[in-house]
């Protein structure tokens, strides 16, 4: 296992490893932080053309204040990177980006908050891109706040930790020092000499996390048969795929995973700040886990950005660069996804031009 590896830039291997072109996989529950820690890494990793594949549970992936500019389902973004949202086979998106004229050096994928990484892993281990592509991690992030035993339940969480390569503890200014030990304990019950990392939105230096090369197939293995994955798909690896794999990652608008659902809404007329204020204040539903969304506010010319996870949440304000529009997805159990709707319409100002998603 090699802790410290050299960056692809200065990489001279000529061995098979060295061939393909290397995938990290981030994974972590909802709202632990995933797309912060993507955006620190193509913010920071200077010098390597990257491609990315994300997708969430819901509508809204990415934060979209780093999207430039859009061809097809093909995102470029302000860094010269590309991103591909996925809707549909895994296996197909990867190809589209492999088949890019731009030669890529590097691949990322984020996974959606309920997503176990096991099949993403399997699809790239199981298929022609095993000669294409190779694992160099899966990284898996743990939010510090809001870690609780209701998370542990859910076996997607669960499968996270299990076959993380790296636990990062994220959001530690938001626990004190007995929280995080007990969190630590309680991840070296569920994956015995774990690698953890500990930071503040999702800032940690980059060669602790890229091209580290700590995926390993025999380990991989061992940990589905002595963990007792359950899974019903076929894990041989020289079989050939029937695209199933990555099911997990599929969008899932209004199905339930782990007995979580998702209610997206969007609208072409502003909220009524007021209103959203009362509907995040007092009818908010308590199942609701995660919500994140672009925000346009009648009071206001800003385009703002919503995040929510737990008990938090943040609105921060950035300049539209496109046509205004409010657009939101919020995940969580127990979900009546009509009546947040009418209360999400009700919160659009009189007289504007809305829909529901």
């Amino acid at each position: 296992m090699r802790s410290n590896s050299p960056t692809i830039m200065d990489n001279q291997d000529t061995s098979e490893e060295s061939l393909g072109i290397p995938v990290t996989i981030i994974s972590g529950f909802l709202g632990s932080g995933k797309t912060t820690l993507l955006n620190h890494i193509l913010n920071n990793q200077k010098g390597i053309k990257t491609a990315v594949l994300v997708n969430e549970f819901g509508e809204i992936g990415i934060d979209n204040d780093l999207i430039v500019k859009t061809s097809d389902d093909m995102i470029e973004l302000n860094n010269g990177c590309i991103c591909c949202s996925i809707n549909g086979e895994l296996l197909e998106a990867v190809h589209r980006i492999l088949e890019k004229k731009d030669s890529i050096e590097y691949l990322i994928i984020e996974t959606t908050g309920l997503a176990d990484p096991l099949p993403v892993a399997m699809t790239f281990l199981g298929s022609e891109l095993r000669d294409l592509t190779r694992l160099d991690s899966i990284i898996t992030l743990i939010d510090a706040d809001n870690f609780n035993e209701q998370i542990l339940d859910s076996e997607a969480a669960r499968a996270q930790i299990i076959y993380g390569d790296i636990l990062i503890l994220n959001k530690c200014d938001l626990a004190d020092e007995n929280r995080l030990s007990k969190i630590e304990k309680q991840l070296r019950e569920i994956k015995t000499e774990a690698r953890i990392l500990r930071c503040n939105h999702g800032n940690i230096s980059l060669p602790l996390i890229i091209s580290v090369g700590l995926f390993q197939t025999d380990t991989l293995t061992l940990e589905m048969s002595t963990k007792g994955h359950d899974h019903d798909h076929d894990h041989d690896h020289d079989h050939d795929h029937d695209h199933d794999h990555d099911s997990h990652i599929k969008e899932h608008s209004h199905i339930e995973i782990d007995g979580f659902t998702s209610v997206s809404f969007k609208s072409n007329g502003p909220f009524s700040l007021r209103k959203f204020q009362n509907f995040l204040d007092n009818q908010l539903s308590p199942g609701v886990f995660r919500a994140k969304g672009i925000l346009w506010f009648n009071e206001s010319e800003k385009r703002h950005i919503f995040h929510l996870a737990g008990k938090r949440f943040s609105i921060d304000d950035t300049v539209w660069e496109e046509k205004p529009k409010n657009q939101i997805v919020l995940i969580g159990k127990n979900l009546d996804h009509q009546k947040i709707k009418q209360q999400l319409q009700a919160c659009v100002a009189k007289d504007a031009n809305n829909e529901f998603a």
